[in-house]
């Protein structure tokens, strides 16, 4: 889309010659989006060299375009193409009817009463893992997580014991993510089939997750046991037409899809929140205190979770101050009215969780942590699509009401065992890849409750 077939009603972030603000959204990504919404109000946009890309940054401007027009958006070329080598055609890139049918195939194994079976496997893997730390023993907050919720979706929804090769699998993911982050931020792109250094790093981390994903695969086909996962869904579906099953590449692109999304978003999740907790001791005493009080030192369990509200407060509030999905964007395939705004067919929109969970209409003084935000009586006060780490719309995260439950457990669980305090001379900034990581390592030290 040029700049000539913007609306003049929409304000243009000032920006460098040919380049725009393609610089800053490589570099300072979170700061651009954040100073858009601060300065252009209502709706923005902002140039990447010959791009132009309009920003919502109202809570009814992503509600016109996330659910009353759905149908008049897709996902933008640049996702479906750089990343399709990691994740294929699977429910993150897929479109249309292809989509909706693959959204229905995967839904069973996230409704509400197959979710509340997966409440065990998460508390006992969160009991596993926290006994290896070692009174006083230095941790990377970053890394457990990643390893505790890659382990919880293995066996959840694969039935599958991945924490042996989580190192592995988290550093091929790692070069995947800075590849996908660098192409969609360029001028030049380079095409995949060519064999750069770059191209054959991304190939050799994308063929060590794809080991891992294709021989659940094969061993479950050679069992042909049917255990009600999400894989044996999968490998029994037939379509509705020629009623033939899914080939094994289809399987595995939406395996990988939820493989890994269904890990790395919560992981993220928790590592910001406690890290929040680090810093806010009255907070984190008050969470030590209600789960104290509720659990009395048993784990956790499902039917516990309505009596355990300022845990659930606690996670909420991290996720609008750190969403992992910070943005996300959308290409209007039609003409399209959001507002008082006609956009042309063509035009590229940004939704950014990260910048409207800054507005101070919706959260007064933004950046402070405040659980408070989020007791049933807030939460009803804000107005809709102000708060949406998920998303929205039809193609709201399907695993979230997963991720909620399962960063509830995880907190309740280790706030019983463990105390976690932040080592002294560290600088945590967000990392903005497909998902919003801490840059490096968080290094807390661990304290064993009595």
């Amino acid at each position: 889309m040029s700049t000539t077939t913007l609306p003049p009603t929409i304000p243009v972030f000032p920006g460098l010659p040919l380049l725009g603000n393609l610089l800053d959204f490589r570099s300072k990504r979170l700061e651009l989006i954040t100073r858009v919404s601060q300065r252009c109000g209502d709706i923005g946009a902002i140039h990447l060299g010959s791009r132009t890309v309009v920003v919502l940054n109202t809570s009814e401007l992503i509600q016109s375009a996330l659910v009353e027009h759905a149908a008049d958006f897709e996902k933008t070329p640049n996702l479906r193409i750089y990343g399709r080598p990691l994740l294929g055609n699977g429910l993150l890139t897929s479109e249309n009817e292809f989509h909706k049918r693959q959204r229905k195939l995967v839904a069973p194994p996230f409704q509400h009463r197959r979710i509340a079976s997966y409440a065990d496997v998460m508390v006992s893997y969160s009991e596993q893992l926290q006994q290896a730390w070692a009174a006083g023993a230095t941790i990377d907050i970053a890394r457990e997580m990643m390893r505790l919720t890659l382990w919880i979706v293995g066996r959840t929804l694969f039935d599958a014991d991945v924490l042996g090769e989580a190192e592995e699998l988290g550093k091929a993911l790692t070069v995947a993510m800075h590849r996908f982050n660098s192409e969609m931020s360029s001028i030049v792109h380079i095409p995949y089939a060519w064999h750069t250094p770059a191209n054959e790093r991304v190939r050799k981390a994308v063929g060590r997750l794809d080991a891992t994903i294709y021989h659940m695969i094969e061993q479950r086909r050679r069992s042909g046991e049917d255990r009600g996962d999400l894989l044996s869904m999968l490998l029994a579906a037939r379509d509705e037409d020629d009623g033939s099953f899914m080939t094994d590449k289809q399987v595995r692109d939406e395996a990988m899809t939820l493989f890994l999304a269904g890990h790395e978003t919560t992981a993220n999740a928790l590592a910001w929140t406690w890290y929040l907790l680090a810093q806010h001791s009255a907070a984190y005493t008050r969470l030590c205190d209600e789960v104290d009080s509720v659990l009395g030192g048993r784990p956790p369990t499902f039917a516990d979770l309505p009596n355990l509200p300022y845990t659930l407060q606690i996670l909420k509030e991290s996720i609008r101050l750190y969403p992992p999905a910070y943005g996300f964007a959308r290409l209007a395939i039609r003409p399209v009215t959001l507002g008082n705004y006609q956009l042309p067919a063509g035009t590229i929109i940004l939704v950014s969780p990260y910048a409207i969970h800054r507005n101070p209409d919706y959260f007064p003084d933004p950046e402070r942590f405040d659980p408070a935000r989020f007791t049933p009586e807030a939460e009803q006060r804000l107005p809709r699509h102000a708060y949406i780490p998920f998303g929205g719309g039809p193609r709201i995260c399907i695993g979230n009401h997963f991720a909620l439950m399962e960063g509830h457990l995880v907190l309740a669980t280790l706030a019983q065992r463990v105390c976690f305090s932040l080592l002294p001379g560290q600088h945590i900034e967000p990392e903005p890849l497909i998902t919003l990581r801490p840059n490096g390592s968080i290094k807390m030290k661990v304290t064993r409750r009595a």
